[in-house]
């Protein structure tokens, strides 16, 4: 692991999907409002972090990967705001698509100083891209994954992720010779056929299959049921169980539980978005499937112990 570490330095990465800001509004509660049943919150301060494919970004750049970000941002402050903080983060957006008729995606969200949050704002419009801006995004595609080693599909749902656009980074992929990894968020895992890789957590991966996941058997049966849907390898997060990986090139009955690997859990915001970041790299670089899981686990037992979206260092996963 530590040899395939250390050759994510300089891998070039494209990510494609739905960008967020996430901001958070920090203060202290130390009585309930006279108006309502309700927290007052004192605040103190505000910071801003990369969420969504933004953060799938943030965490390739972060371990040394080259990342072109491609998706959707509005004409507001929060655009603004957005640009800035990938520009701290070391990604290229050169790829965002601007939609006069979009807000940029933002989460703001009332926390106290206990990280425990109190309330949760949404700035969004989750219609899928047309026109103007999904032919705009289609180019960004053709061209991002054109410099790309590997490529990354991050679906929140929020528009970027169509149908075309997905057809176009699956096609773009299969002429560039790279794999194309999803994170998927719609019900309908045949969207995805054409990918290499896709990542569903168990509860996503519950919703695609309509089974639960309750054992090994279940999870096994689940990953052999969406590679047979969609074509793709399949790695299923399993929360405090770890990560079920799924490589059909080592047969039907392939398959292998990788524990999990987290110590102390104080958040798993974004967690998901640190696994196909991982994957990604590890596959860029030369990396078996397993291989890059196994990396992939243990980041993710490394951001889960962070507040919010976070990215893990190369020192941390050599530790």
């Amino acid at each position: 692991m530590a040899d395939l570490l250390s050759k994510f330095t300089g891998r070039r990465v494209a990510v494609i999907g739905d960008v967020m800001l996430d901001q958070f509004m920090i203060g202290r509660v130390d009585r309930i409002s006279p108006e309502a049943p309700v927290p007052v919150v004192r605040f103190e301060r505000e910071e801003f972090r990369l969420g969504g494919a933004a953060n799938v970004a943030h965490n390739i750049a972060a371990l040394g990967g080259r990342v072109t970000l491609v998706g959707l941002i509005g004409t507001d402050g929060s655009a603004a705001d957005l640009r800035a903080a990938l520009d701290r983060a070391g990604v290229d957006h050169g790829g965002l698509v601007t939609d006069r008729e979009r807000p940029t995606t933002r989460k703001v969200r009332v926390v106290t100083v206990r990280n425990q949050q109190v309330a949760r704002i949404d700035h969004e419009h989750d219609a899928d891209a047309a026109g103007a801006s999904e032919s705009a995004l289609i180019d960004q595609v053709k061209a991002a994954v054109g410099r790309a080693e590997a490529v990354v599909l991050s679906d929140y749902r929020k528009g970027v992720v169509t149908p075309r656009v997905i057809a176009a980074a699956v096609a773009a992929a299969r002429q560039a010779g790279v794999p194309l990894l999803v994170d998927p968020k719609v019900p309908q895992s045949e969207r995805y056929r054409g990918a290499s890789l896709i990542t569903p957590n168990h509860h996503e991966a519950e919703v695609m299959m309509q089974s639960s996941i309750k054992s090994e058997d279940d999870v096994r049966r689940a990953a052999r049921g969406l590679h047979e849907r969609t074509g793709a390898n399949v790695v299923i997060t399993w929360g405090e169980h770890g990560m079920w990986v799924f490589d059909s090139s080592q047969g039907a009955e392939a398959g292998q539980l990788l524990p999990a690997a987290a110590r102390e859990v104080s958040d798993v915001t974004g967690a998901g978005d640190t696994v196909i970041a991982v994957l990604a790299l590890g596959l860029a670089a030369g990396g078996s499937l397993l291989e890059s899981a196994r990396l992939a686990n243990r980041a993710a037992g490394v951001v889960v112990g962070h507040f919010g979206p976070a990215a893990p260092s190369i020192d941390e996963l050599k530790a």
